[in-house]
């Protein structure tokens, strides 16, 4: 199993650099404009209608696999903690006694100044 999740991951990776290439490689639509003053569009690699439909269909293959991909990441994510909250990992709940400290009023002695490394999140009271 160990070895599907890492040929998933590389294969998301490559799928994500590929995406990015082919969106950065396709026109946007303004450049038809530009094409109707000399463009040569009839000696184009991809044929007299241009690279449009090629790229947007590729574009749109390497998008659902990469969607695909990110959905098995999620499931083999969710197996993971599934099996490390089965292998005894203590899990951390905060108990009423620790807020019934938090909310009892400091004695006189002491500054009632809460600090976030004494773990209170309440602010002062003002006076």
């Amino acid at each position: 199993m160990d070895w599907l999740e890492t040929l998933v991951v590389v294969v998301h990776v490559v799928i994500a650099v590929a995406l990015v290439g082919l969106v950065l490689i396709q026109q946007g639509k303004g450049a038809d404009a530009g094409a109707a003053f000399g463009g040569g569009a009839s000696q184009t690699v991809f044929g007299s209608q241009g690279s449009g439909s090629f790229l947007t269909r590729m574009t749109t293959f390497m998008a659902v696999i990469f969607f695909v991909t990110s959905f098995s990441l999620a499931i083999f994510a969710k197996q993971r903690a599934e099996v490390a909250g089965e292998a005894g990992i203590p899990v951390v709940q905060e108990s009423s006694q620790a807020g019934a400290q938090a909310e009892q009023a400091p004695s006189a002695e002491e500054p009632a100044v809460n600090s976030e490394s004494e773990g209170g999140d309440a602010l002062p009271e003002l006076e």
